[in-house]
């Protein structure tokens, strides 16, 4: 099994963006995690990250063939990107929807998620553990 982890905007700021937010672990440790976990499932994972859209779709095309599952946090374009949605739904592979804050209880316009109609769980709230809660959920669909 191949699990890509997708990271969206500001993800690569982890430990110095908003700690009282998001935590003062770095984006490194986050990796880190996800890579133990996947390891103890044995589940082949790769773990990216950019700043820019059009990279970010470019990424979940290339997944088409190639993995089984997405873990996508999408950053800010979760609230604005059309594009990210468009592109789940072409490559109709099982995606879950993973926020280290929980979007619900911040700003109004954090409510939004365009992606997630083409997740099947969301997942937010729960700071790194939400991803490892992603890849247990992925896993565990697989090998049912």
């Amino acid at each position: 099994m191949k699990i890509t982890v997708i990271n969206g905007p500001n993800l690569n700021m982890l430990g110095i963006r908003e700690p009282e937010i998001y935590g003062g672990r770095n984006y490194e440790s986050l990796c880190g995690e996800i890579l133990a976990r996947c390891a103890e499932k044995n589940i082949e994972a790769e773990i990216y990250q950019s700043n820019h859209e059009g990279d970010l779709v470019d990424k979940i095309q290339q997944c088409l063939g190639s993995t089984d599952g997405i873990v996508i946090n999408p950053g800010a374009y979760t609230h604005t990107s059309v594009a990210l949605l468009d592109a789940l739904k072409a490559v109709n592979i099982p995606a879950v929807e993973v926020h280290i804050s929980d979007p619900d209880t911040r700003e109004e316009f954090r409510k939004i998620s365009f992606v997630r109609e083409a997740c099947i769980k969301t997942i937010k709230g729960k700071g790194f553990a939400g991803y490892l809660e992603a890849i247990d959920f992925l896993y565990n669909m697989q090998t049912k």
